[in-house]
C-alpha cells in the first residue's frame, strides 16, 4: 500500500472516529441532563475510574495504557463541559505543579481558577465559587503539606479524588550557572533539589517563593536570579532552562487531592481509599487500641502520621489512609468501633485509589 492509500485510510478512520465521538458526547449530554434534573453530581470520579479500567482491560495496543487514559480524559472533559460548566480552583498561579495536576485530572476543557493559598482553595469551594479544588498533600521526597492537612480537619469539605504527578524540576534563568546569585522557588521544591544546589551552586542564596511559577516570573525580571520549576513554567514566562532534572531523586512524585462538597460513591473490590483523622486519650496503649479495629478486620493501613492538633499543647491528630470505602460494611464497623475509642474522629473522604 502506497503513502496516499495509507493517508486515505487514516482520513476515513478519522471521519468515523469523529462521528462516534460526537455520538458519545450526545449520550453523555443526556446523562448530564438526567443528573441535573435529579440534583446529582456531573463529575463522578468513581464512574470515571470504571471507564478507564474497562478501556485499559480491553486495550489491545499498540497504544499504551497511559495514552488511552490521556485521550479519554480529554473526551470526558469535553463532555462534562457541555453537560455543566464546572469551575475548579487550584493552588496557583498558572503553570504550578498543582495546575498541571488539575489538568491531568479534569482535562483542558474545564475552566480553572488560580488561588493564592491552600486555605483560599478550600474557601472558594466552601462558598460555592468553585465546584472543586485541587491541593497538594504530600511529596515522596519532602513529605506532607501541612496546610492541607490542617484545612482537611477544619473544613467540612470531603476528598473526592487523588492525583499522582511525577515532578521534574528545571533550573531556569537568563544567566549561566556561574553568574547566578540566588535561586528562588517554593520551599518544598528547594528541599527536593537541596543536594544538587549544594553541589552545583554552593553558597548561592536560596529564597522561598509563594510558588514555583512565581519564582520563574521573578527570574524573568531579574537576570542574576534563577528559579526551580517545571518546563511548562519556563515556557509560559519565556525564561531559558539552564539545567533539567535537578531534583535529588529521579522518582520524585507529588500526591494531590481533589476536594468537593459531595462524597464519591463506592467502587469496591479494593479500589477505594479512605482518609481520616483522629485524636487519642493520653494513656498507655491508646494508639494500639485505635488501630485494632482495622487490623482485626484485615483492613490495610497505607499511611499514618501525626500532627499537632492546635487545640492545646502536646495534643495530636493522627492522619490515616486505609484501603476501602467508608460505606463498605467492614470499614463502617471499624469506624464505629474507632469512634468509641477516640475523643475526636473526622472522616476526610473516600475516593478511588488511583490517579497514577
Amino acid at each position: 500500500m502506497d503513502l496516499d492509500a495509507l493517508r486515505k485510510e487514516i482520513d476515513s478512520i478519522d471521519q468515523e472516529l469523529l462521528e462516534r465521538l460526537n455520538k458519545r458526547v450526545q449520550l453523555a449530554q443526556k446523562v448530564g441532563h438526567y443528573k441535573l434534573e435529579r440534583g446529582m453530581e456531573v463529575y463522578v470520579p468513581s464512574r470515571e475510574e470504571e471507564v478507564f479500567g474497562k478501556l485499559t482491560a480491553n486495550n489491545q495496543g499498540p497504544l499504551p495504557a497511559e495514552a488511552v487514559r490521556a485521550i479519554y480524559r480529554e473526551i470526558i472533559s469535553a463532555a462534562i463541559s457541555l453537560e455543566k460548566p464546572l469551575k475548579v480552583a487550584y493552588l496557583g498561579p498558572e503553570a504550578t505543579y498543582t495546575h498541571q495536576a488539575a489538568l491531568k485530572n479534569f482535562g483542558s476543557s474545564i475552566p480553572f481558577t488560580p488561588m493564592n493559598s491552600v486555605p483560599d482553595v478550600f474557601t472558594s469551594v466552601c462558598r460555592g465559587d468553585a465546584d472543586y479544588g485541587v491541593v497538594p498533600v504530600e511529596n515522596s521526597t519532602q513529605g506532607t503539606v501541612i496546610s492541607t492537612l490542617d484545612m482537611l480537619v477544619e473544613s467540612e469539605l470531603t476528598i473526592v479524588a487523588q492525583i499522582y504527578l511525577k515532578i521534574s524540576h528545571c533550573l531556569i534563568s537568563q544567566s549561566p550557572l556561574e553568574k547566578i546569585k540566588s535561586v528562588h522557588s517554593k520551599d518544598n521544591a528547594l528541599g527536593q533539589c537541596r543536594q544538587w544546589l549544594a553541589r552545583m551552586l554552593p553558597g548561592v542564596e536560596l529564597v522561598d517563593s509563594a510558588s514555583t511559577a512565581a519564582s520563574v516570573e521573578y527570574a524573568a525580571k531579574n537576570p542574576e536570579a534563577a528559579a526551580i520549576a517545571s518546563r511548562i513554567a519556563a515556557e509560559l514566562y519565556k525564561v531559558p532552562i539552564v539545567e533539567e532534572n535537578v531534583m535529588d531523586k529521579t522518582d520524585n512524585v507529588t500526591r494531590f487531592l481533589v476536594i468537593g462538597r459531595t462524597p464519591t460513591p463506592l467502587l469496591g473490590e479494593g479500589r477505594d481509599k479512605t482518609s481520616l483523622a483522629f485524636s487519642l486519650h493520653d494513656e498507655a496503649g491508646s494508639l494500639l487500641k485505635a488501630l485494632t479495629p482495622f487490623s482485626s478486620r484485615g483492613i490495610n493501613l497505607c499511611k499514618i502520621e501525626s500532627r499537632p492538633s492546635r487545640r492545646k499543647a502536646w495534643d495530636y491528630y493522627f492522619y490515616v489512609d486505609i484501603i476501602g470505602h467508608q460505606d463498605e460494611p467492614h470499614v463502617k464497623e471499624a469506624l464505629e468501633e474507632l469512634e468509641g475509642i477516640c475523643p475526636v474522629l473526622k472522616l476526610l473522604g473516600s475516593y478511588p485509589n488511583s490517579g497514577l
